[in-house]
């Protein structure tokens, strides 16, 4: 009897075992792949800017947070700040182990305030750029949202009449094949490789959407498209603007707060995405290095708007540059706002014009050969 009470016990014991696994196991597969977003790094930099204002300490605070916060991948990476700092290391240290999460501006500006004691400033500052860079990105996706909606509905619908609609017409068409408009016969072509050579299609589709990213990621699709986005007409103003928002704002932030220009530079070449202008950004490093000023740097680069120049060169000479800096940010996010909204209303009569002359074609080449045949009829 007592043997048999002990393997219940074993196979329970084994079955806990089991369970714990199981649910470890699961725990896993939800945490995998997940990260700590740019809405975790804005509630981790309030609280700790609210936190050390009152007057908590660091290691408290960053306790006080990990308390709070519910995603294992934030807990875990707290942890790893606790540890940091418990170990005697500074707190830009703990956090420039996470650079996938602070940036390099971040970390350069919490080391430049725990050498002059004012990091609640800093991170309040911080928490202002994150919510402008927010807002900014909120005002670029909901100006191309409904044109971009709007070319899925005209590309669902031309899809819809080609494989619904003309294959219905197809046999009555052959009647008089020699006589149809070129664009009922071309549309007709297509409407057949969609239904019976729509294996193939997808095919060759896939393989050129596949090489196309591939010459896109190489240095030289990089250094094109970059090209473009400085060069083509309607689109370099908006990404100058961009550029100029992104940099400026964090050279304002770094310059104001005793980050040297060398450090300033160089966290302003990860935060804009484009070759050109990392480059123009390395280059006035260079000059800075050399003994010149930042003015002259922006004279001659051949994108930079005038308006940026000469308030670049006052505030230099007014030993000034970072609130001429964050000035011109100022500015350029208002403009660059203004643009967007205006490009968007433009690109809503522009797509629903395009929607009517594909709808108009798509019509007219089925009407045209249907009165064909009923003239024929008669």
């Amino acid at each position: 009897m007592a043997i048999n009470l002990n393997t219940n016990a074993d196979n329970t014991n084994n079955d806990s075992a089991s369970f714990s696994f199981n649910v470890d196991s699961i725990n896993s597969l939800l945490e995998y792949g997940r990260t700590v977003t740019a809405d975790d790094r804005t509630f981790f930099t309030e609280q700790l800017a609210l936190l050390l204002e009152t007057g908590v300490s660091l290691h408290s605070a960053l306790e006080g947070i990990r308390n709070q916060v519910e995603s294992p991948v934030f807990k875990k990476m707290l942890d790893g700040i606790l540890k940091n700092i418990s170990e005697g290391k500074t707190f830009s240290y703990a956090l420039s182990q996470y650079p996938d999460v602070f940036s390099t501006t971040y970390v350069n500006l919490i080391l430049a305030s725990e050498n002059g004691g004012f990091m609640h400033e800093v991170l309040q500052e911080l928490l202002n750029m994150d919510e402008k860079s927010a807002r900014l990105k909120s005002t670029i996706s909901s100006a191309f949202s409904y044109p971009a909606f709007l070319m899925f509905f005209s590309l669902a619908v031309v899809v819809f009449v080609l494989v619904v609609v003309f294959p219905k017409f197809t046999d009555m068409f052959s009647q008089i094949h020699d006589q149809l408009p070129m664009s009922t016969k071309v549309l007709m072509m297509v409407s057949d490789v969609f239904i019976n050579h729509w294996l193939v299609l997808i095919v060759s589709l896939s393989a050129i959407a596949a090489l196309l990213v591939y010459l896109l990621k190489t240095p030289q699709g990089i250094l094109l498209v970059d090209r473009v986005k400085l060069k083509a007409p309607v689109l370099k103003d908006v990404f100058i603007q961009l550029y100029l928002v992104q940099s400026l704002r964090v050279m304002s932030l770094s310059l104001g707060h005793g980050v040297s220009v060398t450090d300033t530079l160089e966290s302003c070449k990860d935060v804009v995405k484009n070759s050109i202008y990392r480059a123009f950004i390395q280059g006035v490093s260079k000059e800075v290095n050399e003994g010149a000023g930042i003015s002259s740097s922006f004279k001659n680069a051949p994108f930079m708007p005038a308006l940026v120049q000469q308030m670049i060169a006052t505030g230099e000479e007014a030993g000034n540059l970072p609130r001429v800096m964050s000035r011109v940010a100022d500015h350029y996010e208002q403009a660059l706002s203004k643009k967007l909204t205006a490009l968007s209303k433009l690109a809503e009569p522009l797509m629903l014009m395009v929607m009517g002359l594909v709808v108009g074609i798509l019509v007219s080449s089925l009407i045209l050969p249907i009165f064909k045949l009923s003239r024929a009829v008669h």
